[in-house]
């Protein structure tokens, strides 16, 4: 595949694998840019921004729909890139595409309602003779980073609301996982969006991004990644706006009343969905003293019949993690947690990228595995007994992106929703749901911002004020 430049589809002789993690077979290259092509995607940005603040709403709502649309014919093809690239199986690529499907849609239906109001300018003396309002204008030139968990997906997170908006894009996908990021701006660009709008560079982040998120004419930084590349990032950046999703640990309380079934199921999705790769996956559960055999149990012998291996095949629950040198460092956290006294109720093995689904207790709460993000396909049970405790617990780590509670207790479930330090609380669901129209983000490390369409364009637009002074009223 080839980068999208200035308008142009342009390739370079240096070029960058892309494999399937599951057996490192090549499926195709991209370019390696330089920093000149940096430079050539900034300047073009600036250019293709004079036309895409000129687009009217119908125009640039049009063009989304009409992307939605291929995706949507086109589903199995964007699921099956997706699946090859990354860790994800056919079934849940094929989510993820379809999720993709629909935030096209909702940020074209987003783009009719980017909206202003008048303003009460004789609500103050001297203000008597003064009308006006505000609208919302596009800001410029946005640079989109985006990772490999949801290499369709999050970048459509980005590139809807940013094409919504009328501004231009400058987009950098994960290096492991450019393919789906590109067959996007490919749609988007057959769907009638002018080529110069958008610009996609594939290269090594170490290389050509430092000069992209210091550059002036880069107006707004979409990033979803991890908290030390956030904190670089938030150091060059200099004066522009910001959005960051930095991931998480989530965790879930399941109280005494809670429906245990109900409970053990959705929470095994949601710690292994995506070989637990993923920043709203399960990884502390925080479980009643009373239920906690009992879920355990249930738990554990459900995490037992997952089918591990080959992505494609339909009857797959989780493949491999997106690198072997990922698993290897899950593997490393688990055998030094198991070192200090923590216990493996099964799985904890690894053959190349592939790592078993793993589930944990009495783990030791200075051990990595417990306080860091472990972005891998393992969870910690905790015995709980107190509320106050166990919300304490919750919150004790410096993020806060989603948390959930399994009660049937509606006084529970409202006392936790609001004590919880973070961005969202799901109540009788895991942490790992997010429906995409709705503000997505988190406190502490876990970001800066909001995403979820309506939400990404109040951060990629800005209000102006017009004020008209009218002497003979």
């Amino acid at each position: 595949m080839k980068m999208l430049l200035d308008g142009q589809w342009v390739d370079r002789d240096k070029k960058i694998d892309v494999t399937d993690p599951f057996d490192n077979s090549l499926i195709d290259t991209v370019p390696a840019a330089t920093k000149e092509d940096v430079e050539t995607a900034l300047a073009a940005a600036v250019k293709g921004f004079e036309i895409t603040r000129r687009m009217t709403v119908y125009e640039r709502a049009q063009i989304l729909f009409k992307t939605a649309a291929i995706i949507s014919d086109n589903l199995e093809e964007f699921a099956t890139t997706i699946a090859q690239e990354g860790s994800k199986t056919i079934t849940e690529a094929r989510k993820e595409a379809s999720r993709c499907v629909n935030t096209i849609t909702a940020s074209a239906e987003e783009a009719k309602r980017i909206l202003g109001e008048t303003i009460p300018f004789d609500s103050f003396p001297g203000g008597e003779k003064r009308r006006g309002y505000y609208y919302r204008f596009p800001i410029g030139v946005i640079l989109a980073i985006t990772p490999f968990n949801d290499p369709l997906n999050l970048v459509a997170h980005k590139l809807g609301p940013a094409i919504a908006a009328g501004n231009s894009v400058i987009l950098k996908p994960a290096t492991v996982t450019p393919l789906s990021a590109v067959k996007l701006v490919e749609a988007m660009v057959q769907a009638g969006l002018p080529p110069q709008a958008i610009q996609v560079i594939t290269g090594y982040g170490h290389e050509i991004g430092d000069a992209l998120v210091s550059d002036e004419r880069v107006r707004m930084i979409s990033f979803t990644g991890g908290v030390e590349a956030g904190k670089h990032i938030a150091k060059l950046a200099g004066i522009k706006k910001i959005g960051m999703e930095l991931g998480s640990n989530s965790p879930v309380i399941v109280w005494k009343d809670a429906d245990v079934d109900l409970a053990a199921e959705s929470c095994v999705s949601g710690a292994f969905w995506a070989a637990g790769q993923n920043c709203i996956g399960v990884q502390r559960l925080l479980v009643h003293k009373d239920i906690y055999d009992e879920f355990k149990k249930k738990f554990v012998a459900r995490t037992k019949q997952y089918k591990i291996g080959d992505k494609l095949k339909d009857d797959t629950n989780m493949g491999p993690m997106i690198t072997e040198a990922e698993a290897i460092r899950v593997e490393k956290w688990v055998n030094e947690a198991k070192a200090k006294g923590a216990l493996v109720l099964t799985g904890g093995k690894r053959k190349g990228a592939l790592y078993e689904p793993t589930v944990l207790e009495k783990v030791p709460k200075e051990m990595k595995i417990h306080c860091e993000e472990v972005f891998g396909p393992t969870v910690n049970l905790y015995e709980i007994d107190d509320l106050d405790e166990a919300i304490k617990e919750a919150n004790s780590l410096p993020y806060g992106l989603l948390a959930a509670i399994f009660t049937s207790n509606v006084d529970v479930a409202f006392k936790a929703s609001y004590e919880l330090d973070c961005g969202g609380v799901m109540i009788n669901d895991s942490t790992d749901y997010r429906l995409d129209s709705m503000p997505f983000g988190g406190v502490k490390y876990s970001g800066l911002g909001r995403e979820g369409l309506k939400f990404s364009l109040q951060e990629m637009t800005e209000p102006k004020v017009v004020c008209f002074y009218l002497p003979q009223i």
